[in-house]
């Protein structure tokens, strides 16, 4: 848990697995940015395991990076257990997760909490579909038709409605925040899934705001083993709203 400051008002979340080439540009930008706003913030790191020397860059960052906190999480467990971890410890009101290779500006960042700030929605997620969006970037065809075609399969038999389930660039209130993310079970590629899901069930307002992002040809998704690493995690997710699992969690305490 973070004692930097005795109130925050951002949470940037950021989880990282093996991104000491990536990581340290992300930090510097987000720093860059977010002193410059009227904003209490901090910035999490949440080492997923890491192989490489990820922590040593934060730890060394952290000289010249003001609200630099690292959380380590071992052994490796997955995107969405480091995301769960980080959001669960996090301190600030808005919390927001941000993948390692800042795919979406920070600038962007007043759009995305715009919905939050203006109390229309709990929850407000990035999207590279809805209006607005827009990249100087075209993204591979293989890239493009993995995100649709788990869109269509799979997203909207959970998530109707929802155009871009899986965006790294998430707000939530530190309420929403809480509730779900102490219910989640899914450590993998599938937990945005499931976060929006249990959402729904629970009547937080999802808003979804296009933003401008780049794609970063270093990704390490792999279209089909991670399709199918997706679709089973969406089967355990519809299995798990079936059973009621999720009723018989209850939410972290504030």
């Amino acid at each position: 848990m973070s004692n930097l400051v005795p109130f925050v008002d951002l949470s940037v979340i950021v989880p990282a697995y093996n991104e000491e080439q990536r990581l340290l540009p992300t930090l510097e930008r987000l720093h860059a940015y977010l002193s410059q706003q009227p904003l209490r913030y901090e910035i999490l790191v949440v080492d997923d395991g890491s192989k490489d020397k990820t922590c040593d860059v934060v730890e060394a960052a952290k000289t010249s990076i003001a609200n630099l906190v690292l959380v380590r999480q071992m052994p490796n467990r997955g995107k969405g257990a480091a995301v769960r971890r980080g959001m669960l410890a996090a301190s600030g009101q808005i919390r927001v997760m941000c993948d390692a290779d800042c795919s979406m500006p920070p600038e962007q960042l007043p759009r995305l909490l715009a919905p939050i700030i203006a109390c229309k929605a709990e929850i407000a997620i990035g999207s590279r579909y809805a209006d607005g969006a827009k990249t100087d970037v075209k993204q591979p065809f293989y890239r493009v038709a993995w995100s649709r075609l788990c869109n269509k399969v799979i997203q909207r038999s959970l998530v109707p409605g929802i155009r871009d389930t899986q965006c790294g660039f998430k707000a939530f209130t530190a309420e929403a925040a809480r509730n779900l993310f102490a219910s989640a079970t899914i450590d993998g590629w599938a937990f945005d899934l499931e976060i929006l899901a249990l959402a729904r069930r629970r009547g937080f307002a999802i808003e979804e705001v296009g933003v401008e992002w780049k794609d970063d040809n270093r990704s390490r998704i792999n279209p089909l083993k991670d399709m199918w690493k997706v679709i089973r995690e969406a089967l355990i997710i519809r299995k798990n709203i079936k059973s009621g699992l999720y009723n018989k969690k209850l939410p972290a305490a504030a």
